[in-house]
């Protein structure tokens, strides 16, 4: 199992930046899939972002693309969320994911990176606060 601990996060006025990070340790082949969730007060957890370091493939929700980058950072162990742009309503707990059940298949980043089930390595969260 891969373990996973998230930092960046914090509070921001609307229009502002924010850059995640997600530092990985523990199996490394758990780490090729992995994904950014988001959860508000009283909504249910949804995919953000998704990338397969494997080949390079990514996946945004909707209401974050051309916004949200999610990319690998020079050190191999990090995946980072670069937010711009940011709205009220990007406010949330911010969760990095990997160890995904179905990485390394075709497509995985557009059928499988947004699905919180998919996912058996979670950190502990960091708010992003945005007003």
């Amino acid at each position: 199992q891969v373990q996973l601990v998230e930092s960046g996060g914090g509070s921001v006025q609307a229009g502002g930046s924010l850059r995640l990070s997600c530092a990985a340790s523990g199996y490394t082949a758990s780490r090729y899939c992995m994904g950014w969730f988001r959860q508000a007060p009283g909504k249910e957890r949804e995919g953000v972002a998704a990338i397969y370091l494997g080949g390079g493939t990514t996946y945004y929700h909707t209401s974050v693309k051309g916004r949200f980058t999610i990319s690998q950072d020079n050190a191999e162990n990090t995946v980072t969320l670069q937010m711009n742009s940011l709205k009220p309503e990007d406010t949330a707990m911010y969760y990095c994911a990997a160890d995904s059940f179905s990485c390394g298949l075709p497509g995985w980043a557009r059928r499988y990176g947004a699905v919180s089930t998919e996912y058996n390595s979670w950190g502990q969260g960091t708010q992003v606060t945005v007003s």
